[in-house]
């Protein structure tokens, strides 16, 4: 970009149902890690914002949580993340699960959107893994019924049609200067970023051993003299039986746990990482709303 070029930018929301593969697409068109990806549905939590660069255009992405049935709290909470962060868009990207098809999750999402006016852009994902016969006829039945301004075929995994796809979104942003510097890639604080590596850790360590009742909280973040960061992070659980399967067998989970997530956070952050970990028993821990700010949400009644 030169000073004569005339700059883009825009926002552009990234709704879909769980596990859509709405946080790898991201993640790709970013071009590096900005949010955890798990193979559990409704991973992510809050709105967050990714920041991708085409020439001289910058488009923020906000990956948003799966749209799903909310039942507790918490749940509402992040189905009115989802919907928020398609307030003000320029673009709305509806991702959709290719191989997983249409079904309860998909179409009614499709409906409300058809009646916002921003652009809608469908996304049809996981098409390296998705039968194409099926994969067409799932796009004929959604623009038949809700008339997309484009549909692009992706796969987030592998990169297949992203290019293509990061291009549009682009044509689509306003004129106007960029919001962020062309290094950042993500509006997430260090402190929040530390607490979703986390939390991925357990999603992926775990598997289905461990329930969505878990929360990650930052006790203390200190960037040390020597350029090294000290994190302490407190494991929120409602039930003990919880807090001794993410400690292990002496101890064991949870040193693999940190590990891991400590290799990750110093790879994003450049810096050495101290990471301590302590799993606390807080029944109703989703009715904190000290919590709910801490982890970027907001309160739902």
């Amino acid at each position: 970009m030169t000073e004569s070029t005339e700059t883009r930018c825009g926002l552009v929301a990234v709704v879909g149902a769980p596990n859509a593969g709405k946080s790898t697409l991201v993640n790709h068109l970013v071009g590096q890690k900005v949010a955890i990806v798990s193979p559990k549905a409704q991973t992510t939590r809050t709105r967050l914002m990714g920041i991708a660069i085409e020439d001289d255009t910058q488009i923020l992405l906000v990956d948003t949580p799966g749209i799903f049935d909310p039942r507790r709290r918490l749940d509402r909470a992040m189905v009115a993340a989802a919907w928020g962060g398609a307030e003000g868009a320029d673009a709305i990207a509806f991702v959709v699960d290719a191989k997983g098809g249409l079904g309860p999750k998909v179409l009614p999402i499709a409906e409300a959107l058809a009646e916002r006016r921003e652009p809608k852009i469908l996304v049809l994902n996981k098409v390296d893994i998705a039968d194409k016969p099926r994969l067409l006829g799932h796009a004929a039945k959604l623009n038949e019924q809700f008339a997309f301004d484009e549909t692009f075929f992706v796969s987030a995994t592998t990169g297949d049609g992203v290019p293509e796809l990061k291009s549009a979104l682009a044509s689509r942003m306003p004129a106007g200067p960029w919001h962020f510097p062309a290094d950042q890639v993500s509006d997430a604080t260090d402190r929040m970023l530390a607490a979703e590596i986390t939390r991925e850790q357990l999603y992926l360590q775990l598997h289905a051993e461990l329930p969505y009742a878990s929360a990650i909280e930052t006790e203390r973040y200190k960037e040390r003299e020597d350029g090294s960061v000290e994190i302490h992070q407190q494991i929120l659980v409602e039930r003990e039986s919880q807090r001794a399967i993410i400690l292990g067998k002496g101890g064991q989970r949870i040193k693999e746990i940190g590990a891991t997530a400590r290799a990750e956070l110093q790879k994003l952050m450049g810096a050495r990482v101290h990471l301590y970990l302590h799993v606390k028993v807080k029944p109703g821990w989703e009715d904190d709303r000290g919590l709910y700010q801490e982890i970027g949400l907001d309160w739902a009644d």
